[in-house]
């Protein structure tokens, strides 16, 4: 997503009446008052993908929505309506309906501190090149904790549209948009920023019970190796990727898990992404992705096993799920001793271009007991049937070098990759109209 400065200026009421609507509105508890909305602005400092265009400075437009009066315990929902984006759409490609979606943060202080995680549908009128920016609603929710008067002012804010983000920070003071009156008395006992970021809070404890449950599966399969034992299951691991991609780099954490099956002295060997399923941004055609992965051996092994995935067998309608495929393919030892298999480079492979998203950062996902093979892995690599997709650690040509990223816009067709809660997309080409 990229966009540009904001040429001349939008009457708040034609911007409005633009919007498109999701779900609008307050849902209050019993006990809240009367909704209020207030209006501010501020000077906003917006960073598109990098390599594609320069930081825009703009004037964001706001209307915060929330209840005059509640109660200590009350959750009361919150509204973010764009009245003005900080820029346009620059004159370089459409962006067809529903392709773009708005998240952001709003500042609580006074009798209660927090970060309100905001975020609206992905749902917008087809935007023409150099046309308004038309964001919709955004909404979330704040559990009260303390008697007072809380004041919310809207924060950053993020546009995402085909697996791209425009970050937009404010670079002044912004105005207080609402206050809540908040009465009753003490605090619960739930008064924390994290009652407006329970995704995030409440899966700290699963992950790590989760990590703890496949740490132990881990160790088990380590320790029976030898003993007749043929299936060893890995622990899931968070790889943070830094990725390249034809639209400039993205990076992301993707929860992966690396099994294995002895066969004679080898192992099969797959590699699964058990992240949750995002829905796709646009269409995609049937098999036209396709996924690979050289995982790293460490211990007493050295070198990497390359595997791979299935290409989509059929067509994804934009909103439908989307994930990686398992990656599978054989681990013929080069060394005897404790082995060590951990994730490694990823490449997605799409109608002539690939995405190349290297670990920052990666963790031992499998431990075996191995015996050296004739013709092992050790300090080499290990492909498994058929041929083994090369990963150069850079695009595919698209071109000349000064504009190859706007013409992969124009070339590659709508594909969406999904690793854990992230998705990497290359840009579809125009649609007709």
């Amino acid at each position: 997503m990229i966009m540009r400065r904001r040429v001349t200026p939008v009457r708040a009421g034609a911007a409005a009446a633009a919007l498109v609507l999701g779900g609008a509105g307050v849902l209050l508890g019993a006990a809240a008052g009367t909704a209020q909305a207030a209006e501010v602005s501020y000077a906003t400092h917006c960073v598109p993908p990098a390599g594609v265009a320069d930081p825009i400075d703009g004037t964001t437009k706001v209307e915060i929505t929330a209840p005059a009066t509640a109660k200590v315990g009350d959750t009361v929902d919150i509204t973010w309506k764009f009245v003005q984006a900080a820029s346009k759409n620059p004159d370089i490609i459409d962006l067809p309906a529903n392709t773009v979606q708005p998240s952001g943060t709003v500042k609580a202080a006074g009798a209660q501190t927090a970060d309100v995680a905001m975020q609206g549908p992905r749902e917008n009128p087809a935007i023409p090149k150099g046309g308004d920016m038309v964001l919709s609603d955004m909404t979330g929710s704040l559990k009260l904790t303390s008697p007072g008067s809380v004041t919310l002012t809207p924060d950053a804010y993020t546009v995402n549209a085909y697996g791209t983000d425009t970050v937009c920070t404010p670079s002044g003071t912004v105005p207080q948009a609402a206050t809540i009156e908040v009465t009753g008395t003490g605090s619960t006992d739930s008064a924390s920023p994290s009652d407006s970021t329970s995704a995030s809070a409440s899966a700290s404890p699963s992950d790590s019970a989760s990590a703890s449950a496949s740490a132990s599966a881990s160790a088990s399969a380590s320790a029976s190796d030898g003993t007749g034992q043929t299936d060893f299951t890995g622990k899931e691991v968070k790889i943070p990727y830094a990725c390249k991609t034809p639209l400039g780099p993205k990076s992301a954490t993707s929860p992966v898990q690396i099994n294995a099956k002895k066969d004679g002295g080898s192992f099969d060997l797959t590699v699964q992404f058990n992240g949750s399923v995002m829905d796709s941004p646009a269409d995609i055609p049937a098999d036209k992705v396709k996924p690979s992965m050289e995982v790293v051996l460490g211990g007493a092994d050295t070198g990497t096993v390359h595997v791979e995935g299935p290409t989509n067998s059929e067509a994804i309608k934009t909103g439908d799920p989307i994930k990686i495929p398992d990656l599978t393919g054989t681990y013929k030892p080069g060394a005897s001793g404790e082995s060590t298999l951990s994730p490694g480079v990823l490449t997605v492979e799409a109608l002539g271009t690939t995405t190349t998203c290297t670990p920052t950062k990666t963790e031992v996902s499998l431990t075996l007991d191995t015996t050296e093979q004739a013709s092992g892995a050790s300090g080499s690599t290990t492909t498994s049937g058929g041929s083994s997709s090369s990963s150069s650690g850079g695009l595919a040509e698209t071109g000349d070098s000064s504009n190859g990223a706007l013409k992969a816009l124009g070339l590659v067709a709508g594909t969406a990759i999904l690793l854990g809660g992230a998705v990497f997309t290359f840009m579809p080409r125009k649609r007709t109209r």
